[in-house]
């Protein structure tokens, strides 16, 4: 059955993304335990959050989005050749763009960290810094944004694990860079900037022998005036906002944290990562498999299909995001305390990071939606209503912004982020609803009574065993480890139990037939 063979290239995507997930949590607990929250700290993730946001506006974002279903349906509709001259011209025209954005970046390094970080200008020190970090960490962009493009590639036939594992090697080059030669630089942080750099050319020649084998491998061409590449620029340039709102919106949250005091802007990336693995694990590998099967549907005219399939992505979303938002929430402090509380990172570092982490964790479920919903647009080549409405979540975002930051600080900003996602996904639901292009299929009231009750069920427990913070401040490194994964346990048996108890099975998540409610 086609679900099975979705669930198949989504697991494989989740697991081979989870190996990613856990290999960043050992370089976020490297990089806490050796530099902290501190001033150094928060000049490289402003300088990495540079160049990685582009990356995930214009490659994994947009780019990709837009891509994607012109190759679809070149490989649907066309002989091999043709989609060789596609994947040609691309190649050579994106390169060529990547090349004048990355020395742009170069050159314009001093005001990209004035706009992103304007706050750092009250600190010269760390305003110089951030710029120094930002010269050596930008041309990762070039790389990483080729890497996204071959991974595109590989996703549209149907090769998943290989672009899910390529993450993998910038969490080692940032964990060898932090340990081994961190130490040799003056100022040693810079040691991180040059993982990055390094970490851009590796993950690019990871992938370039899987295209060969395939028969993709680019011999790139310059060609804007090429059929293919003209619908891709014209659909991708709307998609560069209505895509990746969400990263959008979190950056906003790094530009005005820099006005907070200091720490702030460490303790929202860490909590952001925690918040990221469920996203990454789960949502980007659900988004990754449903968008090339969903522009298939589109280009062979299977509608009935592509509304079962992207009914199918919704039901997953809701029976994985809603017990881990409650999850994050419930277990913040023993989480971050485990794996963060060591060397440099305090006690009340922990504490912030925590609040951070709860506001973030409101919205996990609508940053999963985004993802899904989004690709019933992207698909269909609908790049315009996606902007309409993440123009919408923009100015709700920094209309929060402004209401939160002074009572709340750091994690009013995260709320405010939470809160316009959720916005988001709700417009986008309910534009696809209008326009008659999704319908939902039968048992969405039992299934989310069914989810609800098992939540409310798996909370008590969580909150009553969890314990308070001091127990895991207090706890050393194996009472910390062994108690979290006993409750993460737990917690998952009392919500899988509690959801078999209340009638749901695996085969009700299988593709349903169009009989809806």
């Amino acid at each position: 059955m086609l679900s099975k063979k979705l669930m198949k290239s989504a697991a494989t995507v989740g697991g081979v993304t989870l190996i990613s997930r856990i290999m960043g949590f050992m370089r976020d607990v490297v990089i806490a335990h050796s530099f902290g929250a501190g001033a150094s700290t928060d000049a490289f993730l402003v300088a990495f959050k540079i160049p990685n946001f582009m990356r995930r506006l214009f490659a994994e974002g947009a780019f990709s989005q837009a891509f994607v279903p012109v190759l679809s349906e070149y490989k649907a509709q066309r002989d091999p050749q043709e989609v060789k001259h596609l994947v040609d011209r691309v190649a050579g025209t994106m390169a060529s763009v990547l090349f004048l954005v990355t020395l742009s970046g170069l050159i314009l390094a001093p005001i990209l960290v004035l706009i992103f970080a304007p706050g750092f200008t009250q600190h010269g020190d760390k305003y110089q810094l951030t710029i120094d970090l930002l010269r050596i960490t930008f041309p990762y962009l070039l790389f990483v944004a080729l890497t996204a493009f071959a991974g595109s590639i590989l996703n549209t036939f149907g090769y998943f694990s290989i672009p899910a594992f390529t993450p993998v090697l910038l969490n080692i080059c940032l964990i060898v860079a932090a340990t081994v030669f961190a130490p040799y630089f003056d100022e040693p942080i810079t040691a991180l900037a040059w993982g990055v750099f390094v970490a851009g050319i590796v993950q690019l020649l990871f992938q370039l022998p899987f295209l060969r084998r395939l028969g993709m491998l680019p011999r790139p061409r310059i060609d804007w005036q090429d059929a293919g590449v003209k619908r891709i620029y014209t659909l991708m340039l709307p998609a560069l906002l209505g895509v990746s709102v969400t990263q959008i919106n979190l950056l906003v949250d790094t530009l005005m944290a820099s006005f907070l005091v200091t720490g702030s802007v460490s303790w929202l990336y860490y909590s952001d990562r925690l918040m990221e693995f469920p996203v990454g694990v789960f949502g980007l590998a659900l988004a990754t498999v449903i968008l090339p099967n969903l522009s298939k549907t589109v280009a062979l005219k299977e509608m009935t299909l592509f509304n079962a399939t992207l009914d199918w992505a919704l039901r997953w979303v809701f029976v994985v995001t809603l017990p881990a938002m409650l999850g994050l929430m419930l277990l913040a402090i023993p989480m971050l305390a485990t794996l963060f509380n060591y060397g440099q990172f305090s006690q009340h570092d922990v504490t912030m990071t925590s609040y951070s982490l709860m506001a973030y964790a409101v919205g996990l479920p609508a940053f999963v939606l985004i993802k899904v919903l989004a690709s019933g647009f992207y698909s269909r080549q609908d790049t315009r209503t996606p902007v309409r409405i993440a123009i919408m979540a923009m100015v709700a975002n920094m209309t929060l912004n402004l209401l939160f930051i002074i009572p709340l600080q750091h994690t009013g900003l995260a709320l405010a982020t939470s809160l316009a996602a959720l916005l988001n996904a709700a417009l986008l639901y309910f534009s696809l609803r209008k326009n008659h292009v999704f319908m939902p299929l039968s048992h969405w009231p039992r299934l989310l009574l069914q989810v609800g009750g098992s939540c409310v069920m798996m909370g008590v427990v969580l909150w009553w065993g969890a314990g308070d913070a001091q127990f895991w401040f207090n706890a050393s490194i194996f009472e910390r480890v062994t108690g979290l994964f006993l409750w993460i346990f737990l917690g998952m048996a009392i919500y899988g139990a509690s959801l078999f108890l209340m009638g749901f099975r695996l085969e009700h998540m299988d593709l349903q037939s169009p009989v809806r409610e």
